[in-house]
């Protein structure tokens, strides 16, 4: 059966005539559950869930009831790139006694009551959100009915919470710049999805390397992915099939890089003597393709770290304000880019 959205309008009453108890036993429920019995608190959570009822003293009573858990929503635990920040997240929850749950949005996403009914049910302290696009409502409005919130990695300015990052925009002017110091022209770029904030900043700071050429911008050099290693792959495909094909490709990250680069290898390229690439995450990976993959740093543990730190801030009671937390990102040159023949 589908599950009913929640809304801003249900009530205690209402929780109370769907749970078959009264008001009092809901309050009694939500502030205090160890005075209640297990079966009445399982109705009253689940008509909670039910009717959509959020209380604003939810958050309130979170540290009477700690559960020194947090939950970290990821957008998709396959990619080697969230590991490695869920590793950074770990390492400062554990100094602090806490446990760090993960959710897969990739998995979840029509399961919005798993990760709601792990608020309502005080299973959680707060929460680290490695992505944007989110199996639930977590709009300025809805925050005060949430325990603190951390974004990691994902800037989403108008969520105005906390967040880790880096300039995404910088990182992929310098990344596409350096290919031009080189000499190349025709530069190709393999974006990201076209819905994913990171991928537009990325795609905005290679657009604005190419302008700044005086030379105009060729549409037909952006071939968008979804971060797969086949993606990148078929995107070269596409570009190499163009009357003037690129020399070097810039890749929104290594993940896709790795793909170009097999298929490049496929069809008989010398990498970097026929073509060039650069890539974006620095995954561990990297330095082992053949040649090694020239790409982005992305401080990837560094940023769970600081996403974490900040998250303890706020469970300690202290005021921590909203917008950007910049963490340095640097260009690592390696050898799978070089001038171009001519």
């Amino acid at each position: 059966m589908e599950s009913k959205k929640h809304n801003n309008t249900a009530t205690m009453k209402d929780v109370a005539n769907a749970a078959g108890v009264s008001t009092a036993t809901v309050s009694r429920t939500l502030m205090n559950p160890e005075k209640v019995s297990l079966q009445t608190r399982q109705k009253v959570e689940q008509a909670v869930l039910d009717v959509g009822y959020y209380p604003h003293n939810l958050a309130r009573s979170y540290k009477r009831n700690e559960s020194k858990t947090i939950l970290a929503i990821v957008p998709d635990i396959s990619d080697p790139f969230f590991s490695d920040v869920i590793c950074g997240i770990e390492e400062v929850a554990a100094h602090e006694g806490y446990f760090v749950l993960i959710g897969d949005c990739k998995h979840q996403q029509k399961q919005e009551n798993a990760f709601i009914n792990l608020i309502i049910t005080k299973q959680i302290d707060g929460m680290v959100l490695l992505g944007s696009n989110l199996p639930f409502d977590v709009s300025t409005e809805e925050q005060k009915n949430l325990p603190p919130i951390v974004m990691a990695n994902e800037f989403a300015p108008e969520l105005k919470l906390p967040t880790v990052h880096i300039d995404n925009l910088t990182a992929a002017f310098n990344a596409t710049h350096y290919l031009l110091k080189q000499g190349h022209k025709r530069i190709a770029c393999i974006a990201g999805p076209e819905e994913m904030p990171h991928s537009q900043y990325r795609l905005e700071g290679y657009k604005k390397a190419m302008l700044r050429t005086g030379e105009g911008l060729k549409e037909s050099y952006i071939v968008r992915g979804d971060f797969s290693h086949e993606s990148g792959a078929e995107a070269l495909k596409t570009l190499l099939s163009l009357p003037e094909p690129p020399t070097a490709v810039f890749c929104h990250t290594d993940i896709m890089a790795f793909g170009a680069m097999w298929q490049a290898k496929k069809m008989v390229l010398k990498i970097p003597d026929d073509i060039s690439f650069v890539g974006f995450d620095n995954l561990e990976q990297a330095k082992y393709t053949l040649p090694a993959l020239t790409t982005i740093n992305h401080p990837r543990r560094e940023i769970g770290r600081h996403a974490m730190l900040l998250l303890l801030e706020q469970l300690h009671g202290n005021s921590v304000t909203a917008g950007s937390r910049l963490l340095d990102s640097d260009l690592i040159v390696r050898e799978s880019t070089k001038a171009p023949k001519c």
